[in-house]
């Protein structure tokens, strides 16, 4: 598929930075690192070029100067310009093609192979693609932190401290996030502080979601409400994409008690779970070489 000729592949998300550089369809070498904010964030650009360079450099392995790079990035289409500026600033590392996709859409091109199907991702954020048969694309949900992302990292988190707040004002019941968040900070009171001081609160609120999940999977009531609650929006956005295939991924999706409750929420609305082809890392190494894939509009190249 490459063609004899190197290609960088790049999965940025909130969370993580993860490279590949792949030969002849062969893993030459991986490393991954901190993410980036995403690019339509403040300093996106800067930030994500920050975090690809690094990953690089992680992965000790020289680049030729025909490398073909691939890109998914959290704000590629909410953030074109951001998206343009990280294109010239790799442009002084890398001199072949560089091929931007937004995240979510990086990893359908890896799950289903540029084939129709429905990919959920469950990370910091949450959105759903689908690709019908006739190549037409359709998003669901992934409107950010303020205005959506229902059941994400961030949701999960944001409502597990919410309801520790409340345990601790005595307008909610009792749980274990209470004593959680408290472990955070060391006292309840600077929680709002503790979220905010990074300068990326979704990412700090999503920090908190897998001692929820694990609180829910531990029976902890207010936890498991939270986690059942998160679980049925992810498989309302999945029926509303319209198809009966899903692929579900995202970091947040590999905790095994999660993942059973989002099997679950999808059996409830008729919908078939199957196993992704491949990652998103797959995903933008093709679409860094093929020009024919249903998403073609939805890629920025330079």
């Amino acid at each position: 598929m490459t063609d004899t000729m190197p290609v960088l592949a790049v999965d940025l998300g909130k969370t993580s930075c993860r490279v590949r550089l792949s030969v002849n369809d062969e893993v030459a070498g991986e490393a991954h690192t901190t993410g980036a904010p995403g690019l339509a964030e403040a300093d996106g650009a800067v930030l994500s070029f920050r975090a690809i360079v690094d990953a690089v450099e992680r992965m000790r392995i020289p680049l030729a100067e025909a490398t073909a790079v691939g890109i998914g990035a959290a704000g590629r289409e909410a953030a074109p310009a951001a998206a343009q500026s990280l294109i010239t600033m790799l442009r002084e590392r890398f001199s072949g093609p560089i091929a931007i996709i937004n995240d979510a859409l990086a990893a359908h091109a890896g799950a289903f192979a540029g084939d129709p199907g429905t990919v959920l991702i469950a990370g910091t954020g949450a959105v759903v693609f689908s690709v019908d048969p006739a190549g037409r694309v359709h998003q669901v949900d992934g409107w950010g932190p303020w205005l959506g992302d229902e059941g994400s990292g961030q949701w999960i988190g944001r409502h597990g401290l919410m309801a520790a707040m409340r345990a601790h004002d005595r307008r909610g019941p009792r749980t274990a996030l209470l004593d959680d968040a408290t472990e955070l900070t060391g006292t309840i009171t600077s929680l709002p502080h503790w979220v905010s001081q990074s300068g990326a609160p979704a990412r700090q609120l999503g920090t908190f979601a897998p001692t929820v999940i694990e609180r829910a999977a531990a029976g902890d009531a207010v936890a498991v409400d939270i986690v059942e609650r998160a679980a049925g929006h992810l498989a309302d956005s999945c029926a509303a994409a319209g198809l009966a295939t899903v692929c579900v991924a995202g970091g947040l999706a590999a905790h095994p008690f999660f993942a059973a409750r989002i099997t679950a929420a999808l059996e409830a609305h008729g919908l078939r779970e199957r196993a992704p082809k491949g990652d998103a890392l797959s995903g933008v190494t093709l679409i860094a070489v093929h020009r024919s894939l249903p998403y073609e509009e939805r890629i920025l190249r330079g």
